[in-house]
């Protein structure tokens, strides 16, 4: 009975093809009771933190169905405390954002105005119930054209900007990867960790002279500065984030991030990904990603190809 009220609640802002999914296509595992489970133990499980870091793969169908059922769940469960926080969109179109869920401009100049990535209508149901529920919308990251600039001119840069154009992006300095996320990052570039001499290699130099750390970091405590930032002032709410899993995996980028601005913040993380071998998945290969781990089905049709 639960969970077709849930399917009825969600459905009107579904897509064609979100609503043909079922548990079927996916298996949800924690890694703290190392055993299958389901969406609900999630909900439950937030009732002891403050943050939830969804990690998505952006063109998982199934990912963007959990995400919207999920937020669907946490609401049911947490009322008016819920508030939902998105990679998608930059800081910079909050107001505009807020004018829509208020009901204020048309969603044509939602989708114009507030630069919508081309995947919208993947986010659109989560977007679509914050603002039929009266619920906040977090725009949470930075304007490329922020984190373009610390990669070619440094943090310094940044500085330099009007006082109007910092409230864009997270305070300068802002931490920036270091340790294992670091090497995740220059592995994920095809950076060598030294050059032909044994000297270990400079990404910018690298890269042409373009920081993608620097950058990277910038993304990332952006985020984690719009997170703590709204927590700050609604601390009775439950935030679900949603970014692609490589800002939240292993606890690093936003995850490790949040801890710079309020270490009071507790946070769950969940990684997605999917197995060719589903359902019959190995989770030892999974668990150190998040504290639950979504597979998905890799046979249901991405929303668009790579």
């Amino acid at each position: 009975m639960k969970k077709a009220i849930i399917a009825l609640l969600i459905l009107p802002f579904l897509s064609k093809a979100q609503d043909k999914l079922t548990e079927a296509n996916y298996r949800v595992y924690s890694v703290k009771q190392a055993k299958e489970v389901s969406l609900n133990d999630i909900v439950k499980d937030m009732d002891n933190y403050n943050v939830l870091l969804f990690g998505e793969e952006h063109n998982d169908s199934v990912t963007h169905y959990l995400e919207a059922t999920l937020f669907t769940m946490l609401h049911k469960r947490f009322k008016e405390n819920l508030a939902l926080s998105m990679e998608m969109f930059t800081r910079d179109v909050q107001a505009v954002m807020d004018e829509y869920l208020q009901g204020a401009i048309k969603e044509k100049h939602l989708k114009k105005d507030a630069n919508v990535w081309s995947n919208y209508r993947d986010y659109r149901p989560m977007v679509e119930y914050a603002k039929a529920n009266k619920l906040d919308v977090i725009c949470a990251n930075a304007p490329s054209r922020y984190t373009n600039l610390a990669g070619r001119k440094g943090q310094d840069a940044l500085k330099e900007l009007p006082k109007t154009s910092r409230q864009y992006f997270a305070p300068v300095p802002y931490k920036v990867a270091t340790g294992d996320y670091y090497e995740k990052l220059l592995g994920v570039m095809h950076i060598p960790k030294t050059d032909s001499t044994g000297k270990k290699q400079d990404p910018a130099i690298f890269m042409g002279g373009f920081d993608l750390i620097t950058a990277q970091s910038l993304w990332d405590a952006t985020m984690a500065y719009s997170i703590a930032g709204y927590y700050k002032k609604h601390k009775k709410n439950k935030i679900m984030q949603v970014n692609g899993r490589f800002h939240s995996d292993e606890g690093f980028a936003i995850a490790g991030q949040l801890k710079n601005y309020n270490k009071k913040i507790k946070h769950l993380i969940i990684s997605t990904s999917n197995d060719e071998d589903f359902p019959n998945i190995k989770w030892a290969d999974y668990t150190k990603y998040g504290d639950y781990i979504i597979i998905t089905d890799p046979k249901v049709p991405k929303t668009y190809s790579n």
